[in-house]
């Protein structure tokens, strides 16, 4: 009894809470919002062409917030979304034309970017670049929930601003303008690594927008052969089934990867500790299928028995057929002095900008607190003319700031702290009058009033 009391209990808080028949927009007005968004001709061509420019000089210069702006810009959603809702409606005529658009827009994408890139005088594969030539289940991730983001958004009254927020999440001008630049550089792996993730994103869209609709039991139209409707659904589950097939290989690819990566930098740590040699430089590579581990050392030499020792522990870090690389020796002739001396430097130089960057941090924290506290020198100066015409008895103040410890709890409680004499009796009431001014000519709540006698 206890346990259907608290299943009905719970269901009803989230049905409370989650249930959005309340504000939804009528299937109607989304259904012609979403046609809307679909059509690419005249002006709409147009700002998708700026809006291109914009991603890819925000590629080029590696800049996050310039193609965060042409991700906004962006009209792409409609027609990835009028294919969505197609399939959930059954509206073929509606898949047919967001196809059309959808492929008139991908032309006139990769055109541009390609365009842009093909005049930069700037080729170089910048971060944000890279970032987009190599997709991961993590991206249909993000283009599956953003998509279901998205249609809850375009079904409700209070749209917000969702739809630009799932336009930058799920990033759909960058991987085109990404394509572009493989194309104008002739680099294939940067063309179909990026055009990859912008059909991963196109279709997880589109299928999250489906999904959305069903929930939703938007009305379909009928189907006049059964049998092409199974035909279309299954269709549409194979294409999602290839779309996310490679994304789960490179997953894997790049967990492995970064595990390796880990185990390695343990091992090096744990293994390369001497007190007369230092590590250099590590790395953990993956070459034509084989694991390197590269560990550059300076100082006294290992003796190649304790290098075979080391060699032989790396099963235990789960580095079992990687091949371990120790370089040492550097300082014997010019060439090692030279590289030696870049690293050095280079390391060094890093290491100050760090602690650089922590000692102004600190300063500005003292800075501000110094300021803080500074503006109570002079505030009793202030004041003092009009203490003298409201309370004639004052003759002497010390305004500062100061913190109360508790002894027992350790607590500390800030507060302004007001030392006052005066020439004649202070009354209670008076007293009280004065502090109430304080704190109104202080801005301050906490002021402890002191009274001299």
């Amino acid at each position: 009894m206890f346990f259907k009391e608290s299943f009905l209990a719970v269901r009803q808080f989230l049905g409370h809470y989650l249930d959005q028949s309340q504000d939804r927009e009528s299937e109607q007005v989304t259904v012609e919002a979403i046609r809307e968004g679909i059509e690419f001709k005249g002006s709409t061509i147009w700002i998708l062409i700026f809006a291109i420019f914009i991603a890819s000089l925000g590629l080029n210069t590696n800049s996050t917030a310039v193609i965060i702006g042409a991700m906004l810009i962006s009209p792409l959603m409609g027609p990835i979304m009028g294919i969505g809702l197609g399939l959930g409606i059954n509206d073929f005529e509606l898949i047919k034309k967001s196809f059309r658009n959808l492929g008139v827009a991908t032309i006139f994408s990769v055109l541009t970017s390609t365009l842009y890139f093909l005049i930069s005088p700037l080729n170089e594969a910048r971060s944000e670049l890279l970032a987009r030539t190599s997709p991961t289940i993590y991206d249909v991730l993000i283009a599956l929930f953003g998509g279901l983001a998205g249609i809850v958004a375009m079904a409700t009254k209070q749209k917000g601003n969702v739809i630009p927020g799932v336009a930058i999440a799920t990033a759909l001008m960058p991987p085109l303008c990404t394509a572009g630049f493989g194309l104008a550089n002739g680099n294939m792996h940067y063309f179909f690594g990026a055009f990859y993730l912008f059909f991963i994103n196109s279709v997880f869209i589109a299928f999250a927008t489906t999904l959305g609709v069903k929930l939703m039991k938007y009305s379909k139209k009928e189907f006049v052969d059964d049998e092409r409707r199974k035909k279309v659904e299954r269709m549409v589950y194979t294409i999602l089934i290839l779309t996310m097939a490679p994304s789960i290989y490179l997953t894997y690819n790049m967990v492995k990867e970064n595990f390796f990566e880990v185990a390695a930098s343990r091992f090096v740590s744990q293994n390369f500790n001497y007190a007369d040699t230092q590590v250099l430089s590590k790395s953990a590579v993956t070459e034509h299928g084989k694991r390197i581990i590269r560990v550059s050392l300076v100082g006294a030499e290992i003796p190649k028995d304790s290098i075979a020792v080391a060699q032989a522990r790396l099963p235990q870090y789960g580095l079992g057929g990687a091949i371990l690389e120790v370089r040492q020796g550097y300082g014997q002739n010019q060439a090692d002095i030279s590289t030696l001396s870049s690293a050095m430097f280079k390391d060094i130089y890093l290491h100050n900008q760090e602690q650089i960057a922590r000692q102004q941090k600190t300063i500005d924290s003292l800075e501000n607190l110094a300021s803080h506290y500074q503006q109570y020198d002079s505030v009793g100066v202030e004041v003092a003319p009009e203490i003298k015409v409201l309370f004639p008895n004052v003759t002497d103040i010390a305004i500062s700031k100061t913190i109360f410890s508790c002894i027992d709890t350790e607590a500390r409680d800030t507060t302004t702290l007001a030392v006052v004499r005066h020439s004649k009796v202070f009354s209670l009431s008076e007293q009280k009058r004065f502090k109430e001014w304080l704190q109104a000519r202080l801005g301050t709540k906490k002021v402890q009033l002191v009274i001299e006698k």
